[in-house]
Protein backbone atom coordinates (compact mmCIF):
# COMPACT_ATOMS: atom_id res chain seq x y z
CA UNK A 1 0.00 0.00 0.00
CA UNK A 2 1.66 3.07 -1.33
CA UNK A 3 0.07 7.15 0.17
CA UNK A 4 1.33 9.72 -2.68
CA UNK A 5 2.23 13.70 -1.50
CA UNK A 6 -1.59 13.75 -3.02
CA UNK A 7 -3.44 11.62 -0.83
CA UNK A 8 -3.71 8.93 -3.65
CA UNK A 9 -3.64 5.58 -2.21
CA UNK A 10 -2.73 2.32 -4.56
CA UNK A 11 -2.34 -1.16 -3.93
CA UNK A 12 -0.03 -3.67 -5.45
CA UNK A 13 1.36 -7.79 -5.24
CA UNK A 14 5.39 -8.37 -5.65
CA UNK A 15 6.54 -11.72 -4.91
CA UNK A 16 10.08 -12.46 -3.49
CA UNK A 17 12.65 -14.21 -5.74
CA UNK A 18 16.09 -16.05 -4.96
CA UNK A 19 18.87 -13.52 -4.01
CA UNK A 20 21.12 -15.38 -6.96
CA UNK A 21 23.07 -12.51 -7.72
CA UNK A 22 24.02 -11.43 -4.17
CA UNK A 23 22.76 -7.64 -4.52
CA UNK A 24 24.19 -5.28 -2.59
CA UNK A 25 22.69 -1.82 -3.67
CA UNK A 26 19.62 -0.36 -2.44
CA UNK A 27 19.02 -3.40 0.00
CA UNK A 28 16.29 -3.08 2.94
CA UNK A 29 17.22 -6.51 4.66
CA UNK A 30 14.66 -7.87 7.01
CA UNK A 31 15.68 -10.54 10.64
CA UNK A 32 12.51 -11.77 12.12
CA UNK A 33 14.81 -13.87 14.39
CA UNK A 34 15.80 -10.67 16.22
CA UNK A 35 12.93 -8.68 18.26
CA UNK A 36 12.32 -6.26 20.47
CA UNK A 37 8.92 -4.62 22.21
CA UNK A 38 5.81 -5.98 21.68
CA UNK A 39 2.60 -3.58 20.15
CA UNK A 40 -0.01 -2.58 22.22
CA UNK A 41 -1.48 -0.67 19.55
CA UNK A 42 -2.88 2.82 18.08
CA UNK A 43 -5.20 5.41 19.19
CA UNK A 44 -5.66 9.56 20.14
CA UNK A 45 -7.35 11.76 22.58
CA UNK A 46 -10.97 12.37 22.64
CA UNK A 47 -11.11 15.74 24.33
CA UNK A 48 -13.96 17.93 24.98
CA UNK A 49 -12.81 19.95 22.12
CA UNK A 50 -13.27 17.06 19.91
CA UNK A 51 -16.67 15.77 21.61
CA UNK A 52 -17.86 19.47 20.94
CA UNK A 53 -17.24 19.21 17.25
CA UNK A 54 -18.29 15.41 17.37
CA UNK A 55 -21.59 16.97 18.20
CA UNK A 56 -22.07 19.58 15.23
CA UNK A 57 -21.48 16.61 13.01
CA UNK A 58 -24.42 14.88 11.33
CA UNK A 59 -24.96 11.01 12.07
CA UNK A 60 -23.77 9.92 8.22
CA UNK A 61 -20.04 12.02 9.78
CA UNK A 62 -20.53 10.82 12.36
CA UNK A 63 -20.60 7.36 11.23
CA UNK A 64 -17.61 7.48 8.29
CA UNK A 65 -15.56 8.95 11.60
CA UNK A 66 -16.00 6.33 13.76
CA UNK A 67 -16.22 3.92 11.11
CA UNK A 68 -12.67 4.97 10.00
CA UNK A 69 -11.06 5.34 13.47
CA UNK A 70 -12.08 2.57 15.09
CA UNK A 71 -14.00 -0.24 12.76
CA UNK A 72 -11.80 -3.79 12.25
CA UNK A 73 -12.18 -2.86 8.97
CA UNK A 74 -10.39 0.28 8.73
CA UNK A 75 -7.53 1.92 11.74
CA UNK A 76 -8.60 -0.23 14.32
CA UNK A 77 -8.22 2.00 16.96
CA UNK A 78 -8.58 0.30 19.97
CA UNK A 79 -7.00 3.16 23.01
CA UNK A 80 -7.65 6.04 24.05
CA UNK A 81 -6.47 9.22 26.02
CA UNK A 82 -9.26 11.58 27.84
CA UNK A 83 -8.38 14.89 30.24
CA UNK A 84 -9.78 14.26 33.75
CA UNK A 85 -10.82 18.34 34.16
CA UNK A 86 -10.35 20.61 31.49
CA UNK A 87 -7.18 21.04 28.82
CA UNK A 88 -6.31 23.62 26.67
CA UNK A 89 -8.58 21.64 23.95
CA UNK A 90 -11.59 22.18 25.87
CA UNK A 91 -14.38 24.55 25.39
CA UNK A 92 -14.07 26.29 28.67
CA UNK A 93 -12.00 25.85 31.71
CA UNK A 94 -13.76 23.00 34.39
CA UNK A 95 -13.23 21.06 37.40
CA UNK A 96 -15.28 18.09 38.92
CA UNK A 97 -15.57 20.02 42.11
CA UNK A 98 -14.27 23.82 43.47
CA UNK A 99 -15.32 23.74 47.33
CA UNK A 100 -12.16 23.51 49.45
CA UNK A 101 -14.47 22.77 52.22
CA UNK A 102 -15.71 19.34 50.81
CA UNK A 103 -13.00 16.88 51.80
CA UNK A 104 -14.77 13.76 50.82
CA UNK A 105 -15.84 14.75 47.07
CA UNK A 106 -19.50 15.62 48.14
CA UNK A 107 -19.64 18.23 45.22
CA UNK A 108 -17.81 15.90 42.77
CA UNK A 109 -19.37 15.76 39.79
CA UNK A 110 -18.96 13.68 36.15
CA UNK A 111 -21.28 15.96 34.51
CA UNK A 112 -18.86 18.69 32.15
CA UNK A 113 -17.09 15.01 30.89
CA UNK A 114 -20.51 13.28 30.32
CA UNK A 115 -21.44 16.35 27.97
CA UNK A 116 -19.30 15.75 25.50
CA UNK A 117 -16.64 12.97 25.81
CA UNK A 118 -18.73 10.31 26.58
CA UNK A 119 -21.55 10.62 23.81
CA UNK A 120 -18.31 10.38 21.35
CA UNK A 121 -16.35 7.38 23.69
CA UNK A 122 -19.59 5.67 23.23
CA UNK A 123 -19.92 5.91 19.69
CA UNK A 124 -16.02 4.69 19.45
CA UNK A 125 -17.01 1.24 21.32
CA UNK A 126 -19.79 0.71 19.05
CA UNK A 127 -17.77 1.28 15.90
CA UNK A 128 -14.57 -0.75 17.63
CA UNK A 129 -17.43 -3.39 18.81
CA UNK A 130 -15.44 -4.02 21.74
CA UNK A 131 -13.81 -1.99 24.85
CA UNK A 132 -11.53 0.75 24.42
CA UNK A 133 -8.64 0.75 26.40
CA UNK A 134 -8.75 4.40 28.15
CA UNK A 135 -5.64 6.45 29.15
CA UNK A 136 -6.57 9.43 31.51
CA UNK A 137 -4.47 12.27 32.18
CA UNK A 138 -4.52 15.48 34.28
CA UNK A 139 -3.54 18.74 33.26
CA UNK A 140 -3.93 20.76 36.41
CA UNK A 141 -5.70 20.13 39.96
CA UNK A 142 -8.79 22.33 40.94
CA UNK A 143 -7.08 25.99 41.57
CA UNK A 144 -7.44 25.46 45.23
CA UNK A 145 -5.12 23.23 45.42
CA UNK A 146 -2.53 25.11 43.77
CA UNK A 147 0.26 27.16 45.03
CA UNK A 148 -0.58 29.96 42.59
CA UNK A 149 -4.57 29.48 43.19
CA UNK A 150 -5.26 28.91 39.32
CA UNK A 151 -5.81 26.04 36.75
CA UNK A 152 -3.24 27.97 34.53
CA UNK A 153 0.50 29.16 34.91
CA UNK A 154 1.54 26.31 36.17
CA UNK A 155 1.55 26.78 39.75
CA UNK A 156 2.22 23.51 41.87
CA UNK A 157 0.39 21.02 44.13
CA UNK A 158 -0.04 22.17 47.73
CA UNK A 159 1.63 19.44 50.06
CA UNK A 160 -1.09 19.40 52.07
CA UNK A 161 -3.80 18.55 49.03
CA UNK A 162 -2.02 15.31 47.65
CA UNK A 163 -3.51 12.38 49.45
CA UNK A 164 -7.09 14.19 48.41
CA UNK A 165 -5.67 14.95 44.81
CA UNK A 166 -4.89 11.16 44.63
CA UNK A 167 -8.57 10.44 45.70
CA UNK A 168 -9.78 12.67 43.03
CA UNK A 169 -7.83 11.19 40.27
CA UNK A 170 -8.87 7.58 41.64
CA UNK A 171 -12.62 9.07 41.45
CA UNK A 172 -12.74 9.85 38.02
CA UNK A 173 -11.20 6.29 37.08
CA UNK A 174 -14.38 5.00 39.49
CA UNK A 175 -16.82 7.18 37.73
CA UNK A 176 -15.36 5.48 34.31
CA UNK A 177 -15.74 2.26 35.67
CA UNK A 178 -19.09 2.18 36.68
CA UNK A 179 -20.25 3.69 33.59
CA UNK A 180 -18.64 0.37 31.63
CA UNK A 181 -15.50 1.87 30.55
CA UNK A 182 -12.15 -0.08 30.23
CA UNK A 183 -9.53 2.48 32.39
CA UNK A 184 -6.18 0.58 31.82
CA UNK A 185 -3.80 3.54 32.65
CA UNK A 186 -3.37 7.13 33.83
CA UNK A 187 -0.24 9.40 33.88
CA UNK A 188 0.33 11.51 36.81
CA UNK A 189 0.78 15.26 35.13
CA UNK A 190 0.60 16.34 31.46
CA UNK A 191 3.84 18.14 30.50
CA UNK A 192 4.76 18.44 34.44
CA UNK A 193 7.59 20.95 33.58
CA UNK A 194 5.72 23.58 31.25
CA UNK A 195 4.27 26.45 32.94
CA UNK A 196 2.02 26.79 30.26
CA UNK A 197 -1.09 29.59 29.71
CA UNK A 198 -3.54 27.05 29.75
CA UNK A 199 -4.17 24.10 32.60
CA UNK A 200 -0.58 22.98 33.81
CA UNK A 201 1.18 22.14 37.11
CA UNK A 202 4.68 21.53 37.91
CA UNK A 203 5.99 18.44 39.63
CA UNK A 204 10.06 18.02 39.95
CA UNK A 205 11.43 14.47 39.57
CA UNK A 206 11.55 14.65 43.36
CA UNK A 207 7.60 15.88 43.93
CA UNK A 208 6.40 13.21 41.30
CA UNK A 209 8.28 10.66 42.85
CA UNK A 210 6.69 10.97 46.22
CA UNK A 211 3.42 11.67 44.75
CA UNK A 212 3.43 8.28 43.36
CA UNK A 213 5.07 6.25 46.24
CA UNK A 214 3.36 8.09 49.35
CA UNK A 215 -0.07 9.26 48.12
CA UNK A 216 -1.25 8.29 44.42
CA UNK A 217 -0.10 4.39 45.23
CA UNK A 218 -1.23 4.28 47.94
CA UNK A 219 -5.02 5.58 46.61
CA UNK A 220 -4.92 3.07 44.19
CA UNK A 221 -4.70 0.59 46.64
CA UNK A 222 -6.62 1.85 48.95
CA UNK A 223 -9.69 1.99 46.28
CA UNK A 224 -8.88 -1.45 44.36
CA UNK A 225 -7.51 0.01 41.70
CA UNK A 226 -4.03 -2.18 41.64
CA UNK A 227 -4.64 -3.02 38.03
CA UNK A 228 -4.63 0.48 37.08
CA UNK A 229 -0.80 1.06 35.40
CA UNK A 230 0.50 4.21 36.31
CA UNK A 231 3.08 6.45 34.11
CA UNK A 232 5.33 9.20 34.65
CA UNK A 233 6.61 12.10 32.77
CA UNK A 234 4.54 12.44 30.12
CA UNK A 235 6.60 15.58 28.38
CA UNK A 236 8.83 16.27 26.11
CA UNK A 237 12.00 13.43 25.30
CA UNK A 238 14.77 15.90 25.72
CA UNK A 239 14.64 14.71 29.38
CA UNK A 240 12.68 11.33 29.27
CA UNK A 241 15.80 9.37 30.42
CA UNK A 242 16.62 11.25 33.13
CA UNK A 243 13.23 11.35 34.38
CA UNK A 244 12.82 7.88 34.57
CA UNK A 245 16.53 8.01 36.51
CA UNK A 246 15.39 10.37 39.08
CA UNK A 247 12.16 8.70 39.65
CA UNK A 248 12.10 5.13 39.28
CA UNK A 249 14.49 3.60 42.33
CA UNK A 250 14.13 0.77 44.58
CA UNK A 251 11.64 2.31 46.54
CA UNK A 252 9.16 3.06 43.26
CA UNK A 253 10.13 0.55 40.67
CA UNK A 254 7.02 -1.98 41.12
CA UNK A 255 4.56 1.09 41.33
CA UNK A 256 5.55 2.38 37.76
CA UNK A 257 4.48 0.61 35.02
CA UNK A 258 5.90 2.75 31.92
CA UNK A 259 6.93 6.21 31.09
CA UNK A 260 4.64 8.37 28.37
CA UNK A 261 6.36 11.16 25.80
CA UNK A 262 5.46 13.96 23.91
CA UNK A 263 7.13 14.85 20.69
CA UNK A 264 7.39 18.66 20.49
CA UNK A 265 11.20 19.03 21.35
CA UNK A 266 12.36 17.18 18.47
CA UNK A 267 13.80 13.51 17.67
CA UNK A 268 15.80 12.39 20.68
CA UNK A 269 14.78 8.89 19.50
CA UNK A 270 18.26 7.71 21.45
CA UNK A 271 17.01 8.97 24.32
CA UNK A 272 14.43 6.12 24.23
CA UNK A 273 17.11 3.87 23.58
CA UNK A 274 18.67 4.52 26.72
CA UNK A 275 15.26 4.48 28.78
CA UNK A 276 15.20 0.93 26.69
CA UNK A 277 18.02 -0.35 27.60
CA UNK A 278 18.98 0.77 31.27
CA UNK A 279 14.93 0.17 32.34
CA UNK A 280 13.94 -2.82 30.03
CA UNK A 281 10.81 -3.56 32.33
CA UNK A 282 9.28 -0.34 31.50
CA UNK A 283 6.87 0.25 28.65
CA UNK A 284 7.22 3.77 26.39
CA UNK A 285 4.03 5.05 24.84
CA UNK A 286 3.85 8.20 22.59
CA UNK A 287 1.52 10.08 24.96
CA UNK A 288 0.64 13.31 22.82
CA UNK A 289 1.68 14.68 19.40
CA UNK A 290 -0.16 17.11 16.51
CA UNK A 291 0.98 19.59 14.47
CA UNK A 292 0.75 22.87 16.69
CA UNK A 293 -0.16 25.48 13.72
CA UNK A 294 2.23 27.99 15.99
CA UNK A 295 5.20 25.90 15.37
CA UNK A 296 4.43 24.50 12.03
CA UNK A 297 1.73 26.11 10.19
CA UNK A 298 -1.05 24.86 8.30
CA UNK A 299 -0.36 25.02 5.27
CA UNK A 300 2.27 21.96 4.10
CA UNK A 301 -0.10 19.19 4.61
CA UNK A 302 2.50 17.18 3.20
CA UNK A 303 5.92 18.26 5.01
CA UNK A 304 3.27 17.95 8.19
CA UNK A 305 2.35 14.22 7.68
CA UNK A 306 5.99 13.62 6.93
CA UNK A 307 6.78 14.82 9.91
CA UNK A 308 4.52 12.56 12.35
CA UNK A 309 5.11 9.70 10.66
CA UNK A 310 8.88 10.22 10.99
CA UNK A 311 7.90 10.51 14.99
CA UNK A 312 6.16 7.09 14.61
CA UNK A 313 8.93 5.50 13.04
CA UNK A 314 11.73 6.57 15.28
CA UNK A 315 9.58 6.14 18.12
CA UNK A 316 8.75 2.99 17.41
CA UNK A 317 12.40 1.83 16.39
CA UNK A 318 13.30 3.29 19.83
CA UNK A 319 11.13 1.21 21.93
CA UNK A 320 7.32 2.43 21.94
CA UNK A 321 4.54 0.35 22.24
CA UNK A 322 1.28 2.42 22.19
CA UNK A 323 0.90 5.29 19.91
CA UNK A 324 -1.71 7.96 20.71
CA UNK A 325 -2.73 10.66 18.27
CA UNK A 326 -3.87 14.34 20.22
CA UNK A 327 -7.40 15.42 19.08
CA UNK A 328 -9.30 12.67 16.77
CA UNK A 329 -11.24 15.60 15.08
CA UNK A 330 -11.26 19.27 15.79
CA UNK A 331 -12.89 22.13 13.10
CA UNK A 332 -11.76 24.13 10.48
CA UNK A 333 -9.33 26.51 12.71
CA UNK A 334 -7.99 23.95 14.45
CA UNK A 335 -9.93 24.28 17.49
CA UNK A 336 -11.54 25.07 19.85
CA UNK A 337 -9.21 25.92 22.06
CA UNK A 338 -9.77 28.09 25.44
CA UNK A 339 -6.54 29.98 24.98
CA UNK A 340 -6.41 29.73 21.41
CA UNK A 341 -3.45 27.07 20.99
CA UNK A 342 -4.72 25.83 17.81
CA UNK A 343 -3.21 22.77 16.19
CA UNK A 344 -3.62 20.22 13.33
CA UNK A 345 -6.10 17.40 13.19
CA UNK A 346 -6.35 14.03 10.92
CA UNK A 347 -9.98 15.01 10.45
CA UNK A 348 -11.24 18.69 10.46
CA UNK A 349 -14.89 19.77 10.90
CA UNK A 350 -16.00 22.85 8.50
CA UNK A 351 -18.81 24.08 10.78
CA UNK A 352 -19.78 26.88 7.92
CA UNK A 353 -20.24 24.18 5.26
CA UNK A 354 -20.50 21.33 7.65
CA UNK A 355 -17.79 19.56 5.47
CA UNK A 356 -15.99 16.59 7.47
CA UNK A 357 -12.41 16.97 5.84
CA UNK A 358 -10.02 14.04 6.03
CA UNK A 359 -6.33 14.92 6.06
CA UNK A 360 -3.20 13.44 4.78
CA UNK A 361 -2.61 12.76 8.56
CA UNK A 362 -4.95 9.96 8.54
CA UNK A 363 -4.05 8.59 5.37
CA UNK A 364 -0.41 8.10 6.83
CA UNK A 365 -1.66 7.20 10.32
CA UNK A 366 -3.54 4.17 8.50
CA UNK A 367 -0.36 2.62 7.12
CA UNK A 368 0.76 1.98 10.93
CA UNK A 369 -2.87 1.44 12.88
CA UNK A 370 -4.68 -0.88 10.21
CA UNK A 371 -1.68 -3.04 9.41
CA UNK A 372 0.67 -3.18 13.20
CA UNK A 373 -1.64 -5.26 15.10
CA UNK A 374 -1.49 -5.54 19.08
CA UNK A 375 0.65 -8.35 20.46
CA UNK A 376 3.10 -7.76 17.13
CA UNK A 377 6.53 -7.62 18.15
CA UNK A 378 9.08 -5.19 16.24
CA UNK A 379 12.18 -6.84 14.35
CA UNK A 380 15.38 -5.93 13.36
CA UNK A 381 16.40 -4.35 9.90
CA UNK A 382 18.72 -2.72 8.39
CA UNK A 383 18.65 0.37 5.26
CA UNK A 384 21.20 2.05 3.23
CA UNK A 385 20.23 5.27 3.38
CA UNK A 386 19.53 7.62 5.54
CA UNK A 387 16.58 9.28 3.50
CA UNK A 388 14.20 6.53 4.60
CA UNK A 389 12.70 6.05 7.69
CA UNK A 390 11.91 1.68 8.08
CA UNK A 391 10.74 0.02 10.62
CA UNK A 392 8.86 -3.43 10.83
CA UNK A 393 7.38 -5.54 12.94
CA UNK A 394 6.02 -9.27 12.86
CA UNK A 395 2.01 -9.75 13.35
CA UNK A 396 0.58 -12.50 15.74
CA UNK A 397 -0.04 -14.19 12.90
CA UNK A 398 3.78 -14.19 11.74
CA UNK A 399 2.85 -12.14 8.84
CA UNK A 400 5.68 -9.00 8.64
CA UNK A 401 4.61 -5.88 8.26
CA UNK A 402 7.37 -2.67 6.88
CA UNK A 403 6.69 1.15 6.65
CA UNK A 404 8.94 2.82 4.66
CA UNK A 405 8.72 6.64 4.42
CA UNK A 406 10.45 8.70 2.33
CA UNK A 407 10.49 12.30 2.95
CA UNK A 408 12.68 13.09 -0.11
CA UNK A 409 11.94 14.96 -3.19
CA UNK A 410 13.21 11.97 -5.33
CA UNK A 411 11.90 8.66 -5.71
CA UNK A 412 14.20 6.02 -3.94
CA UNK A 413 14.84 2.59 -5.33
CA UNK A 414 14.53 -0.30 -2.59
CA UNK A 415 15.54 -3.69 -2.83
CA UNK A 416 13.92 -5.70 0.11
CA UNK A 417 15.50 -8.60 1.46
CA UNK A 418 14.86 -11.25 3.65
CA UNK A 419 16.28 -14.82 4.09
CA UNK A 420 17.77 -14.59 0.62
CA UNK A 421 15.17 -13.75 -0.94
CA UNK A 422 14.32 -10.24 -2.57
CA UNK A 423 11.86 -7.79 -3.55
CA UNK A 424 12.73 -4.07 -5.50
CA UNK A 425 10.55 -1.73 -5.26
CA UNK A 426 10.01 2.08 -6.13
CA UNK A 427 9.48 4.50 -3.22
CA UNK A 428 8.24 7.90 -4.73
CA UNK A 429 8.80 10.92 -3.23
CA UNK A 430 7.21 12.50 -0.14
CA UNK A 431 5.16 8.85 -0.17
CA UNK A 432 4.44 6.43 2.87
CA UNK A 433 4.61 2.82 1.68
CA UNK A 434 3.35 -0.20 3.93
CA UNK A 435 4.26 -3.50 3.15
CA UNK A 436 2.36 -7.04 4.29
CA UNK A 437 4.76 -10.21 3.81
CA UNK A 438 2.67 -13.59 4.04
Amino acid sequence: MNTLPDGETTRKEFAFLPDKEGVENHVVNLYPEITFQTMEGFGGAITDAAGYVYSLMKEEQKHQLMETYFSPEQMKYGIVRIHMDSCDFSTEMYEAMSDPSDRELKTFSFSRTEKYILPMLADAENAAGKKLKLMLSPWSPPAFMKTNGERKHGGSLKPEYREFWADYICRYILEFRKRGYEVQRISLQNEPKAVQPWDSCIYTAREEKEFLRDFMYPALQKHDLCDVEVFIWDHNKERVYERVRDTVDETTKDMVAGVAFHWYSGDHFEALDLVRRQYPQLKMVVSESCIEYTKFGAADGVVNAGRLSHEIIGDLNGGMCAFYDWNLLLDETGGPNHVGNLCHAPFLYDRQHKELLPQLIQKHFYHFAHFVEPGAKRIAFSKYTDELDVTAVQNPDGKIVIVILNRSEECLSVVLRLQEHIVPLQVEAQSICTGVIV
